[in-house]
Formats: C-alpha cells, structure tokens, sequence
C-alpha cells in the first residue's frame, strides 16, 4: 500500500527533526549518560513551518 505524503510544510531549518540529544560525555552515578535537549529555535519544536499570510497591500 503505497504511503501518502503529507502536504505539511517542514521546517528548513532543521529538516523535521525538531529535538535533538547532546552527549556531554559525563556519566550519572547509575551509568547512564548525561543528555542535553535541544529544540529548534525557528520551529519550537514542532519539525513544520507556519505559511506566511497573504498580505494585502493597497492605496
């Protein structure tokens, strides 16, 4: 069944992948690592683009 490709603009700054984890490269008492969130700025976290409004200029 073929997929339906959604007609949502997606973000040009970060290609749809909105959150991203940074290795700090530190260690937690229990192992696991230390990650840092990162959002978008352009989007804020949502991976799409709001379209810009037709502006109606006139006398």
């Amino acid at each position: 069944m073929p997929a339906r490709a959604s007609n949502r603009p997606v973000c040009r700054n970060c290609g749809g992948f909105p959150v991203v984890a940074i290795t700090t490269g530190d260690r937690h008492p229990d192992g696991s690592r230390v990650l840092l969130r990162v959002v978008c700025h352009a989007c804020q976290g949502t991976g799409l683009t709001h379209r810009a409004a037709l502006v109606r200029a006139g006398r």
